[in-house]
This record gives structure tokens, C-alpha cells and sequence, in this order.
């Protein structure tokens, strides 16, 4: 039995279907019952848990082979980071009731870094947790998900400016598509490897500057879009305006910050890299139909 933790998010849904194909057991683990049905049709088991509830977790890691985790991120939260320590917490010690024989935690680029990086140092605080586990370890860093632009990419179509938060819009971003990440997640619970502790990072095809960004937007828009810096000082009030609280606006501002001095990528000389295969043109057409 794998067992799924965010089974309706982008990445828990294709980890779910990869598995489904292959005739592998699943329990997907939700929050919402009114999203059952669309599992109960793949065949899976169906777990109803809350992700800050150790009982309810416990019981639907119950006789689990392996557990995939994601840490859920609330951009609303005003103590953003205390909550998603906790919610880390929960989950450490279901699966220390537990104790599958694998986890695999869907973490960041940048997550071997332990200050500077803003949210980033949730991923890192999710693997100094999960090491304390008897369980294999599989870290699967991912690179920022192509649908985080969702919330810029119809401005720019409309507009013909795409606002950046980086410096630089030359500058190559490691970035892949939420669903090659459910993929990847998939691959990788499927391999036989007996190794404790395997760090994995994913990221797509290629590597797209933020000019490239606006360009594929251009394309499918039919129009010129241009790249926009935007200064530092109107960081912050722009995430707020986006309906950020102001403690994760300032976890996200930290972390471009570290973005710009390079800090977030692949660790060096460490683990592997696997590459998903959709584009950025094909990640960002449905945005713009959405």
C-alpha cells in the first residue's frame, strides 16, 4: 500500500495516476470527502485526515509500504511559518507511529540551505525532521512548479508586461511543470533502491530566463510581452495586494532575495537530477485558458 498525503493537489493526483497504472495499491489521503468519488474511480482506498490531526494521520498511514508528503502551504496564514512547522511536526510523528519502510518528501531547490532562503527553510526543516525517522528517505527537490506564474501569466497576456521579481531577466530559473513532479514522485517509488537516504532533484526540459517566460506568453497570447523588474521596495506591497498575508509575503520576498544571489538550486555534488518532459509553452497554455 503507498499512501498519498495532498492526493488532490497537481502533484499528489499524478503520483496517484502513475501508481493506479502500474497496478500499485494507493490510499489517497484527503482532506475534503467531497473530492473522494474522482479517487474511488482510479481504485484507490480513501483516507479523510487532517493534516495538523496525528490520529486521523496515523490511521490512514496504517500499514502503509511507503508514504509520499508535501508540507501545504496557506499564503493566508498570519503566523505562516509557526504553522507549517507544526503541520511538519504532525506528520513526523504519524510516521513515526507508523514507520512505513519509505517516505518520500516533496521538498525545494534550495532546501540544503538552513537560514537566508525564506520559505525555502520549510522544505529544510521537513528534511532535518524526516531524517530522524527509522523509514528510507527520498528528498525530492523540486524547482519552482511552471503553474506558480498562473497569477502573472493573464496580466501579462493583457497587459503586454510581465512583472519579475528578479534582477535579472536573463537569468536562466531551473523551473518544471507540478505534474512531472507527481511523475518523477511515481518513478522513484517504483525503483528498487535500497539506499537510506537518495536526494533527487527535478526540474524540466530545460532552463527558461524570465525574458523566455514573457516571450511564451507572447506567443500564445498574440502579442509582446516584455520581462518588467520590479523594484525591491514595492515587493512586499505587491504580494499583499496578491492577498498574501504579510508574514509569507516576507517569507516569499527573502526567498527571491536568496533567488537573485544564486542561492536556489541544485545542491552541488549532491544526489541526482531527473528532468520531466513538458515545456513551458505547454505548461502555460492552460493557465491563459483557465
Amino acid at each position: 500500500m503507498h499512501v498519498i498525503l495532498g492526493a488532490s493537489g497537481k502533484v499528489g493526483r499524478t503520483t496517484i495516476a502513475a501508481l493506479r497504472k502500474q497496478g500499485i495499491p494507493v490510499r489517497a489521503v484527503l482532506r475534503d470527502p467531497t473530492k473522494a468519488q474522482a479517487f474511488s474511480d482510479l481504485g484507490c482506498e480513501i483516507a479523510i485526515a487532517d493534516l495538523n490531526d496525528r490520529r486521523t494521520l496515523i490511521e490512514a498511514m496504517n500499514g502503509a509500504r511507503a508514504v509520499q508528503v508535501i508540507c501545504p502551504v496557506n499564503v493566508r496564514a498570519e503566523r505562516a511559518q509557526a504553522n507549517m512547522l507544526q503541520t511538519i511536526e504532525t506528520i513526523a510523528e504519524a510516521l513515526t507511529a507508523a514507520n512505513p519502510r519509505q517516505v518520500l518528501a516533496i521538498s525545494d531547490y534550495g532546501a540544503q540551505h538552513s537560514s537566508g532562503t525564506g520559505v525555502t527553510l520549510i522544505f529544510h526543516a521537513l528534511e532535518a525532521r524526516l531524517r530522524k525517522l527509522d523509514s528510507k528517505l527520498i528528498f525530492l527537490r523540486s524547482a519552482e512548479h511552471m503553474q506558480n506564474w498562473a497569477r502573472l501569466t493573464k496580466v501579462a497576456a493583457e497587459t503586454g508586461q510581465l512583472p519579475s521579481f528578479y534582477h535579472n531577466q536573463a537569468k536562466l530559473l531551473p523551473i518544471i511543470s507540478a505534474f512531472d513532479v507527481g511523475s518523477i514522485a511515481a518513478e522513484l517509488l517504483l525503483e528498487s533502491n535500497d539506499a537510506k537516504l537518495r536526494i533527487v532533484h527535478a526540474e524540466g526540459p530545460q532552463r527558461y530566463t524570465p525574458n523566455d517566460i514573457a516571450a511564451a506568453i507572447g506567443l500564445l497570447a498574440g502579442r509582446n510581452v516584455t520581462a518588467l523588474p520590479l523594484p525591491e521596495t514595492e515587493w512586499q506591497n505587491v504580494l499583499l495586494r496578491a492577498g498574501l498575508s504579510e508574514e509569507y509575503a516576507q517569507l516569499l520576498v527573502e526567498l527571491y532575495t536568496a533567488h537573485n544571489a544564486g542561492r536556489i538550486d541544485v545542491e552541488s555534488d549532491v544526489g541526482e537530477l531527473r528532468r520531466g518532459g513538458t515545456g513551458l509553452v505547454d505548461a502555460l497554455r492552460p493557465l491563459l485558458l483557465a
